[in-house]
């Protein structure tokens, strides 16, 4: 793994649940998330400020998948150094 490579993970404990996080930490994160995020009220979270929470939902082949909440950090004000997303 490169020092520059984007990581994502389960952040919540494993077994059965009715809600899970997933991290997503890197250079990339805000972007790669934002390909699959339609916020409630349109926002485009690269245009968010850091330690912000959003409603809306992920998307796939342009249908709601699923109802979240996405967490945007900024780097260098986040756990990682890094950009990261929890979702």
């Amino acid at each position: 793994m490169a020092a520059n490579d984007n990581i994502i993970a389960l952040a919540s404990p494993s077994g059965v649940g009715a809600i899970a996080v997933i991290r997503i930490s890197g250079k990339d994160a805000i972007s790669i998330v934002s390909a699959h995020f339609m916020s409630i009220h349109g926002k485009e979270l690269i245009k968010q400020k850091t330690h912000t929470v959003h409603l809306g939902h992920i998307l796939k082949d342009g249908k709601e998948l699923d109802e979240v909440l996405v967490s945007v950090f900024k780097d260098p004000q986040s756990y990682t150094g890094e950009n990261v997303v929890e979702i």
